[in-house]
C-alpha cells in the first residue's frame, strides 16, 4: 500500500509540477517577447500617461494593446496582478516531486556505491546543501560583478564555469539519473530564488513609492529595476538548460555514458545559446540587435556533436568461442538475488513482480531493455549486478526466453 500510494503521489505531483512549470515559463516568455517588441508610442496622450512603449497583438478573436509604464499610472482602474505564484508553486511541486521519488528513496535513487557509498541521509542533505550553495554562489557572484562595467559579461563567463563545476561534481556524487536531475534542481532554485528575494519585493517597494502620492528619489528606486530586470533576464536564459536537465534523467543513454557530466553541459549550453537566438531575434527584426542567427547555429552544432559522439558503435564480429546456453535456473537465481526486494510479494515497483516463472517470462522484454540494454536497472546497481551478470540475461532473452 505504501509503494501504491507513493507512485500515486508521484504521479500527481508530477501532474502539477509541469502544469505550473508551463504557466511560469510562458509567462516570462510572453514578458521577454513584449519587451523585445514594444515600441515607443507617438501619440501625445498616451505619451503624457508615461507609456514608454506599446503594441498591438491579435488572439483569440480579439485585439489587444499592451502598453509599458516607464513611470506609475494616474490611476490603477483594476486589480494589480503579480506575476509570482506561477514560480513559487513550480519550485514547491517540485521540491515536494523530489522529496517523494528522491530523498525518501535516496538509497535507491540517489546513491551510486561505485561512486560514492554513503548513507541514505547523508546523501539527501548534501542534495539539498547543493541547491543551497548553488544559489548562494550565483547570487554573490551577480552581487559582486553585476553592475560593473562588462558585468553581465562576467556574471555569463562565471555561471558558465560554475555550471560546468556542478555537472561534474553531481555526477561524481550521486548515480547519473539523480545527478542531472540535480543540477536541474539547482538552477531552477536559483530562478525561484530570484523572484522571492529580488524582483518581487523589489517590485513591492517600487510601487509602494510610486502609488503613495508621496514624493519619492526616482534614483533610489531605480537599483530595484534594475536588478529585477536583471535577475528576470537570467532566468529566461536558465529556462532551457533546465528543461532539459529535468527531462535527460528519463534516457539512460545520456545519464549512463562515461562523460555524463561534459554531454550535460554541452546539452545546456546548447540550450542557453538557443534561447538568445529567441530573445534577440524579436529585437533585430525591429532594427535594435545584431543577427541571432550565429548563436542559433552555434547551439545546434553542439547537439549534433553530441548526436555523433554518442552514436552506437559498428559491431564487431565475434571471434570467441560461442558461450554456453542460459537455463532459466541462472536466471531465476539472478532475479532472486538481484530483483525481488524491489518485484517480490512484498514489494511491486511499477507494478512488476518477477516472483514466479510466468512473471518472469511475462516481463522477460522488459527487463532484457532494463537491466542489458539501458542498464537502468537494478537503481544505482545497489545489488552489485555485474557486466557479467547482464550478459547472462541477455544471452536468455536473445535465446527465446524459454522457462522450460
Amino acid at each position: 500500500m505504501e509503494t501504491y500510494l507513493l507512485e500515486w503521489a508521484n504521479l500527481l505531483l508530477r501532474w502539477v509540477h509541469v502544469i505550473t512549470a508551463i504557466a511560469w515559463i510562458g509567462s516570462s516568455f510572453y514578458f521577454v517577447f513584449l519587451d523585445n517588441n514594444l515600441q515607443k508610442p507617438n501619440s501625445p496622450d498616451l505619451l503624457e500617461k508615461g507609456v514608454g512603449g506599446a503594441m498591438w497583438a491579435v488572439h483569440g478573436g480579439g485585439f489587444y494593446n499592451p502598453q509599458k509604464y516607464m513611470v506609475a499610472p494616474q490611476k490603477i482602474h483594476t486589480k494589480l496582478h503579480w506575476f509570482y505564484w506561477e514560480a513559487y508553486s513550480t519550485w514547491l511541486t517540485g521540491f515536494a516531486l523530489f522529496t517523494v521519488l528522491y530523498l525518501y528513496n535516496a538509497g535507491t535513487f540517489l546513491i551510486d556505491k561505485s561512486l560514492m557509498d554513503w548513507t541514505p541521509v547523508m546523501a539527501g542533505s548534501a542534495a539539498v546543501g547543493l541547491l543551497v550553495a548553488f544559489w548562494l554562489v550565483y547570487d554573490t557572484i551577480c552581487r559582486v560583478f553585476g553592475f560593473r562595467k562588462n558585468g553581465e559579461l562576467i556574471v555569463a563567463g562565471l555561471m558558465i564555469v560554475v555550471v560546468a563545476f556542478v555537472a561534474w561534481l553531481a555526477n561524481q556524487l550521486f548515480a547519473g539519473r539523480a545527478a542531472f536531475l540535480l543540477v536541474g534542481a539547482m538552477i531552477a532554485t536559483a530562478m525561484s530564488a530570484n523572484v522571492f528575494f529580488w524582483i518581487i519585493p523589489g517590485q513591492r517597494k517600487v510601487v509602494a513609492a510610486m502609488t503613495s502620492g508621496e514624493p519619492y528619489d526616482a534614483n533610489a528606486l531605480a537599483i530595484h529595476g534594475k536588478r529585477g530586470k536583471q535577475r528576470s533576464v537570467h532566468n529566461t536564459y536558465f529556462t532551457l538548460p533546465v528543461i532539459f536537465a529535468m527531462l535527460s534523467n528519463h534516457y539512460s543513454f545520456l545519464y549512463s555514458h562515461e562523460q555524463r557530466w561534459v554531454l550535460l553541459f554541452m546539452m545546456m549550453f546548447a540550450g542557453a545559446l538557443i534561447r538568445q537566438f529567441f530573445v534577440q531575434r524579436h529585437a533585430f527584426h525591429l532594427g535594435r540587435a545584431a543577427n541571432p542567427w550565429p548563436f542559433a547555429l552555434v547551439g545546434v552544432v553542439l547537439i549534433l556533436g553530441v548526436i555523433v559522439a554518442l552514436r552506437p558503435a559498428a559491431p564487431v564480429a565475434a571471434t570467441a568461442v560461442p558461450a554456453a546456453p542460459v537455463t532459466f535456473a541462472q536466471v531465476q537465481t539472478l532475479v532472486g538475488q538481484h530483483c525481488l526486494a524491489c518485484h517480490g510479494a512484498q514489494v511491486q515497483m511499477k507494478n512488476v513482480r518477477l516472483d514466479s516463472p510466468q512473471a518472469i517470462k511475462t516481463h522477460a522484454q522488459n527487463m532484457y531493455q532494463q537491466v542489458v540494454v539501458t542498464k537502468q536497472m537494478p537503481m544505482g546497481n545497489a545489488t552489485g549486478l555485474t557486466e557479467d551478470d547482464r550478459a547472462v540475461l541477455g544471452r536468455w532473452f536473445q535465446a527465446g526466453a524459454k522457462i522450460d
